[in-house]
């Protein structure tokens, strides 16, 4: 059946000590015989010095250089574009740099695909890294929001890309991540625009890994800032930019949504409710 192959794919930014500690936690991993994996890392624009740590420490992982205004969607577009260019993969898992996976998720993600025949997406959830019994990342449904592992593979509506594993059958059915949403949304959208294609979503049986909840009040929201900050922070591609969430509600919920959340946004950043 020869070596199954498995591209590794993650951006970063100045988080040089969580990067490392994610390349450490995935170079620890169990792999199954058989299974090998190669990393496609986009350093986009660091000046803390990741990229000469990570060429130090991880010889082996294929850096690739951003210019700074990828942020995490456009960031991954890139090292799976990248990815698919070098080689055709049996498997591409997305991964964050702020995420640190236990040492047998690799091998739990693909005995999950293996029960679905390789046809589903395969999503990992994560604990807080102080608080193992807080979950924070993972598989989510539009009804009842994260979904906590119970041991068997569960299917959701949506993910989180924190870790997920995307077989090669799904990559050929839906490509790749949507690169015109710079930061968040790319996860969501991929989700979703997979399961308009009958392609299934599923959770892990176990916790696969450990990353803290991103609870960073936005700089929009903040009343001590002026209106014109807080609009420059709402358009920023780290805040919650009301011309990619149109382009994303447009195409799962519909024009009268899409409007509806394009005005409520706008109120909320001048009212401040």
């Amino acid at each position: 059946m020869g070596v199954k192959e498995i591209a590794i794919l993650l951006s970063c930014h100045n988080r040089k000590d969580k990067t490392i500690k994610c390349l450490n936690a995935l170079y620890l991993n169990k792999m199954p015989l058989g299974y090998i994996f190669e990393v496609f890392l986009v350093d986009d624009g660091s000046t803390d010095g990741t990229g000469e740590a990570i060429k130090e420490k991880f010889p082996k992982v294929n850096i690739i250089l951003g210019d700074g205004n990828l942020f995490w969607n456009r960031g991954m577009h890139l090292a799976w574009k990248t990815a698919s260019k070098t080689n055709d993969y049996d498997f591409y898992l997305w991964l964050n740099d702020d995420t640190f996976i236990f040492d047998n998720c690799l091998m739990e993600l693909l005995k999950s695909s293996n029960k679905e025949k390789n046809h589903k997406i395969i999503t990992g959830t994560t604990c807080g890294v102080d608080n193992n019994k807080k979950i924070t990342y993972g598989g989510r449904s539009k009804n009842q929001g994260l979904i906590i592992p119970n041991g068997e593979n569960q299917d959701c509506d949506y993910f989180n890309g924190n870790i997920v594993l995307i077989p090669r059958y799904v990559y050929k059915k839906v490509g790749m991540n949507d690169f015109i949403f710079h930061h968040s949304l790319g996860d969501f959208d991929y989700g979703l625009r997979a399961r308009a294609k009958g392609i299934g979503i599923v959770i892990a049986p176990i916790i696969s890994g450990m990353c803290d909840e991103n609870t960073e009040i936005k700089s929009w929201k903040k009343k001590d800032l002026p209106l014109p900050t807080r609009i420059k922070s709402l358009y920023a591609p780290q805040g919650n930019n009301p011309i990619e969430f149109f382009k994303y509600d447009y195409r799962h919920n519909g024009i009268i949504m899409a409007c509806f959340h394009f005005l409520t946004i706008h109120m909320k950043v001048l009212f401040l409710f």
